[in-house]
C-alpha cells in the first residue's frame, strides 16, 4: 500500500509499505482522511516517536475492510473514527485512571504505524462508529476535538469566566468553540496570523487582536489557554492570568522551550498552572459533540490534499498557512 513515512529527522516521503494485517482484536481501516497535527512536526524534528522510520497520522477515520478473528463489535463496511491512544492498563498511572500518562504510552501514528496511508490497523476498542449524517472524510477532526475536551476537563472552569486563548489554529479554534459552550462570560483570542484570527472572528469572539494589550482587560483573565506552544506566547500568557485564575498549557512546545514564572505571585494570587496531555476518556464524548454539530468541518478544514502531497502538506502546515490540513489517500 501507499503511505507517508517519516524516514529520518527532517525527511518525509511517500512510498510503498507492506499491507497491514489485523491481530485477533484489530480491524483494518481504509483511510478516508488523515489530519496533520503539530505532533507530526515534532516527530519530523525527532521528538515524541521513539524510533524512525514511522508512518505518521493519529487523526483519521475510514471504512472497516478487514477484521481480526475475535472481532464482533463492528462489521466490514462500518464507518469509524479511530482513537489513536494505546495504553498498557497495568502501570501505576493506568491503574489510577491517568491512562494518558501511561508509563508505556504509545499511539497509532506516533509510536506505531498510523493513518497517513491507504490502510491502517487499530484495536476494535479504539473504533467509534459514525452516524449516517457525519461525513467520513470530516471525522478526522474528532481526535483533535477529543484533546480539546480533555483540556476542558482539566480546567474545570466556572460559569461566567473570562477566557483568553493564544493561537487561532485548529486547536485554538476548538478551545474557542468549547469555551462558548461551557458558560464563558467572554472569550478573547490573540494571534499574529491575521488570516487565522479572521476565522476566530467568524466563529464569534468577544475580542481579538495581535496582542492582549489591544483588548483592554488590565485585571487579566480568569482562564488563559496557550494553544501555540510558543515560548513568547506562553510567557506573556502567564502574566495575563487574573487573581485566582488558571493558566492551561495546551499547545505542544518543543522539548527545549523554557519560560520564567513568578513564584511569589503564584502563591500570593492563588494562580493555578496546569497542563493537558492528549486524550483521556474524551474520545467518545468528542464524537458525540462532533455529531451534534459543535464544529463546522467546512470552516475548520482548510485544505484537503492527496496523500502523495504529504511532504508538501507538512511544509504548508509548518508555515502557518491554512487551518486543519487533511490528506486523502
Amino acid at each position: 500500500m501507499k503511505a507517508a513515512v517519516i524516514e529520518s529527522v527532517g525527511k518525509a516521503v511517500v512510498t510503498e509499505v507492506p499491507d497491514p494485517t489485523p491481530g485477533p482484536r484489530d480491524v483494518v481501516v481504509e483511510v478516508a482522511a488523515c489530519g496533520l497535527c503539530g505532533t507530526d512536526l515534532h516527530i519530523l524534528q525527532g521528538e515524541f516517536a521513539p524510533t524512525l522510520p514511522v508512518v505518521p497520522g493519529h487523526e483519521f477515520a475510514g471504512v472497516v475492510v478487514d477484521l481480526g478473528r475475535d472481532v464482533r463489535e463492528v462489521s466490514v463496511g462500518d464507518r469509524v473514527a479511530v482513537d489513536p491512544s494505546l495504553y498498557c492498563y497495568e502501570c501505576r498511572y493506568c491503574r489510577s485512571g491517568h491512562n494518558n500518562l501511561c508509563e508505556r504510552w504509545a499511539a497509532i501514528g506516533v509510536t506505531t504505524t498510523g493513518g497517513a496511508a491507504q490502510y491502517a490497523v487499530a484495536p476494535v476498542a479504539n473504533c467509534v462508529r459514525l452516524p449516517d449524517h457525519v461525513r467520513t472524510e470530516d471525522a478526522a477532526l474528532i481526535e483533535p476535538l477529543s484533546c480539546a475536551v480533555r483540556g476542558y476537563d482539566v480546567l474545570n472552569s466556572r460559569l461566567g469566566s473570562h477566557v483568553l486563548i493564544y493561537g487561532s489554529g485548529t486547536m485554538g479554534l476548538m478551545m474557542l468553540e468549547l469555551a462558548k459552550r461551557t458558560g464563558a462570560a467572554g472569550v478573547d483570542v490573540v494571534d499574529l496570523n491575521a488570516d487565522r484570527l479572521a476565522t476566530a472572528r467568524k466563529l464569534g469572539v468577544s475580542g481579538s487582536g495581535a496582542n492582549p494589550d489591544e483588548l483592554d482587560r488590565p485585571q487579566g483573565w480568569d482562564v488563559v489557554i496557550d494553544a501555540t506552544g510558543n515560548a513568547g506566547a506562553i510567557q506573556d500568557g502567564l502574566e495575563r492570568v487574573a487573581k485566582a485564575g488558571t493558566f492551561l498549557q495546551f499547545g505542544v512546545a518543543d522539548y527545549a522551550t523554557r519560560v520564567s514564572i513568578d513564584p511569589y505571585r503564584i502563591y500570593n494570587q492563588e494562580i493555578t498552572i496546569t497542563g493537558s496531555m492528549a486524550v483521556l476518556h474524551s474520545y467518545e464524548r468528542a464524537a458525540e459533540l462532533f455529531a451534534g454539530g459543535v464544529l463546522d468541518p467546512d470552516v475548520f478544514i482548510s485544505d484537503r490534499l492527496p496523500l502523495d502531497a504529504y511532504p508538501q502538506a507538512l511544509d504548508q502546515f509548518a508555515s502557518g498557512v491554512g487551518r486543519k490540513i487533511v490528506v486523502v489517500p
